[in-house]
């Protein structure tokens, strides 16, 4: 036995390790959480069912499923990189989590890059499982993959800086109800279920530049319609994502 063998070596782990742990921790909660896994997973799939299946809504001409599933995607999107986060960071801000976390080895941009990458580990989850159900449902996509790709990354950042802004300015009981209302209003006004069109025309408009109505139109467009990137929703999502993380890094709050 060589002499130093079992002599310690203090020092934080390469950060790479570090915020994959992390991630890999974030990401375990969630899936733990029932109540979030109802929010993210159980409510979007079962919106995608139900208003497929049920003529409750004018979709217009074509398939429902067709016009249903971009807007369920971006529903989901929402669900767990706004709604879902915003909720759980807002709560362990309270309890003092994040401030302990805070100081550890893990730099701060550290965690929430860890946070970010276990919404998108969550998300791929719900891309598939939505992805399956759709074309049970007789689902036929089109346009190119990559612009899908390009629009839920976008969405994902634009959602993820408002949640993170929300978490952490609002008190966590402030943050539960303001989060949860948020989500059913844009799942109503959104066009997620209805088309927007639907709407007075005074108020299109305004709906349009949401960035849940950007990031499913934009969908839309690409899933449904076979076109191109839709620049313009691309440009509305990365308005919302630089103002987001902009102000989250601006006025967040660790305790």
């Amino acid at each position: 036995m060589s002499a130093g063998t079992y002599t310690p070596r203090p020092g934080a782990a390469p950060l790479h390790r570090m915020i994959a742990a992390q991630a890999a921790l974030e990401t375990r909660m969630l899936l733990r959480n029932g109540e979030q896994l109802l929010l993210t997973v159980v409510i979007p799939a079962l919106l995608l069912v139900l208003f497929s299946a049920v003529d409750v809504v004018d979709t217009g001409a074509g398939e429902a499923v067709d016009f249903l599933t971009p807007g369920i995607l971006a529903l989901a999107v929402m669900s767990t990189a706004f709604t879902g986060q915003a909720i759980a960071t807002g709560f362990e801000r309270r309890y003092g989590v994040l401030k302990r976390l805070g100081a550890s080895p893990l730099p701060r941009w550290g965690l929430m890059t860890a946070k970010t990458l276990s919404v998108l580990v969550t998300e791929v989850l719900q891309v598939v499982l939505l992805t399956v159900i759709a074309f049970a449902l007789g689902w036929s996509p089109q346009g190119n993959p990559f612009s899908v790709l390009l629009l839920l990354v976008l969405g994902t950042v634009a959602f993820s800086g408002l949640g993170l802004l929300m978490a952490g300015t609002l008190k966590a009981e402030a943050t539960l109800a303001a989060a949860n209302l948020v989500f059913l209003l844009l799942l109503v006004g959104g066009g997620v279920v209805v088309p927007l069109d639907r709407f007075p025309e005074a108020a299109q408009s305004a709906l349009g530049l949401l960035p849940i109505s950007a990031l499913s139109d934009g969908l839309r467009d690409v899933l449904q319609h076979g076109a191109a990137m839709p620049w313009g929703n691309a440009a509305v999502l990365a308005v919302w994502a630089v103002l987001g993380l902009g102000a989250a890094a601006r006025f967040f709050r660790w305790e």
